[in-house]
């Protein structure tokens, strides 16, 4: 019987690959609009951070995903992703 392969993401921040269960995944549609994808299902490119407060916090000192998305993203983003991220600990 073949063992099932465990899907790897690289966490943009640290850049340390991990279980995709184990990363917060961050998308940005169509609509150019960027939220948490508690599913890991949603359409749209997709950005992975560790569920850890280090790459958190780094996340939002440098502004990682401006990069990522090739967008600039705005601070009332950050500050929902924030929120968002710091209510469900």
């Amino acid at each position: 019987m073949k063992t099932k392969k465990i899907p790897l993401r690289k966490c943009i921040v640290c850049n340390e690959r991990k279980e995709k269960k184990n990363l917060i995944r961050i998308v940005k549609n169509k609509e150019n609009r960027i939220f948490i994808d508690r599913s890991g299902k949603a359409n749209g490119r997709g950005a992975y951070i560790c569920n850890t407060d280090e790459c958190i916090n780094k996340l939002f000192k440098t502004k990682a995903l401006n990069k990522t998305f090739k967008a600039n993203v705005s601070d009332d983003i950050y500050d929902t992703l924030k929120e968002e991220l710091y209510e469900n600990e």
